[in-house]
């Protein structure tokens, strides 16, 4: 071939990869397993690549619905089933117990573009609470299901349903009969009725809520969250992840945000939408307004957690005030990180 030949072909395959460069959607995703006391020196080798192998698993299955240019909800579904499905998390499958030794389970979504929502609290037969909320969101005029009322709509629908066993584990099993004796032992000891949020701080705070948020092909922000809530929860306590507002939020003009942690003060602050806020209202970045509500408004009130969020540009940000967070992303870039511990 003359050198004129190899320089036209070489401008060639340099021009198709530069279209399709272009022609890729600018799409990203975030993703969190929740945050708590997270330290490497309580990870076995094999436990921390058990979750970096789910966190990894569940990114990409996500940003593969973005990457064929479908609606951001697919892309949050996709990830958080994945997590669901896995008993590693306090979301579906391991999802923690209340005090009487069930498991009521919650989840939300938000679409940004019409400011779309649908979630559901307190069900117990949904084998993947997300697709519940989905459904609510989808099909229902009303944005919040709760109990049976919840999981008879699912149903109608033909959700995959579950005996409540199935979100049985030994490790959350384990986890309760310490919660529970150490309620009990406070009871007890108690100089005046014990109300439910004296209990607060004998709770296992072992976070393992899961979320998602993207940015998709066109330009929509999606978020979503799923949890088991917190171990040992009594008279049919919901935290903050099906709260649209507190543990999940959307905007196209701002940003997307799925939150983990201390439920009840993650509802006080309005959490999700607060960062939002700041971006759309006061102009700041993502990174700014997620970590002044993180850092300043929420350590406060001492409310332990944390977020991921991103913006209708792709910027991500994953702030967290506790000493770990198991999260994961793809930017717009295709640029995958995933990460347990503080940098």
């Amino acid at each position: 071939m003359s050198l004129y030949l190899l320089q036209f072909a070489a401008s060639a395959v340099s021009a198709d990869l530069i279209k399709d460069t272009l022609d890729a959607p600018k799409v990203a995703i975030a993703i969190h397993g929740g945050a708590g006391t997270i330290l490497k020196t309580n990870m076995t080798a094999q436990q921390e690549a058990e979750y970096i192998d789910i966190l990894t698993k569940a990114i990409k299955s996500g940003h593969e619905q973005l990457m064929l240019g479908k609606d951001g909800t697919e892309a949050v579904t996709a990830a958080i089933m994945i997590m669901e499905d896995s008993p590693l998390f306090n979301a579906g499958k391991g999802a923690v117990y209340t005090y009487e030794g069930i498991h009521e389970l919650d989840a939300s979504i938000m679409h940004g573009e019409q400011k779309q929502a649908g979630a559901v609290a307190g069900i117990k037969t949904i084998k993947n609470p997300i697709l519940a909320a989905l459904l609510v969101m989808q099909k229902s005029e009303h944005v919040m299901l709760t109990g049976t009322g919840a999981e008879a709509f699912s149903k109608l629908h033909n959700l995959e349903t579950v005996p409540n066993s199935y979100f049985n584990t030994q490790r959350r099993f384990e986890s309760l009969q310490k919660a529970k004796k150490r309620i009990d032992t406070a009871a007890a000891n108690a100089q005046k009725p014990i109300r439910n949020q004296d209990l607060i701080e004998y709770q296992d705070h072992k976070y393992g809520t899961v979320g998602a948020v993207v940015l998709d092909a066109n330009g929509n922000l999606v978020a979503g969250t799923s949890t088991g809530g917190m171990t040992a929860k009594r008279y049919g306590r919901v935290g903050d992840s099906p709260i649209i507002g507190a543990g999940t939020y959307a905007n196209n003009q701002s940003c997307a945000v799925s939150a983990t942690g201390h439920g009840e003060y993650f509802i006080r602050h309005n959490v999700a939408s607060d960062i939002c806020a700041r971006v759309q209202y006061q102009g700041v970045s993502l990174d700014e307004a997620a970590n002044t509500v993180m850092f300043d408004v929420l350590n406060e009130q001492a409310g332990s957690g944390g977020v991921i969020a991103i913006d209708n540009k792709g910027n991500i940000a994953m702030p967290f005030n506790t000493p770990g967070m198991y999260r994961a992303s793809i930017d717009t870039n295709g640029t995958l990180t995933v990460k347990i511990y503080k940098d």
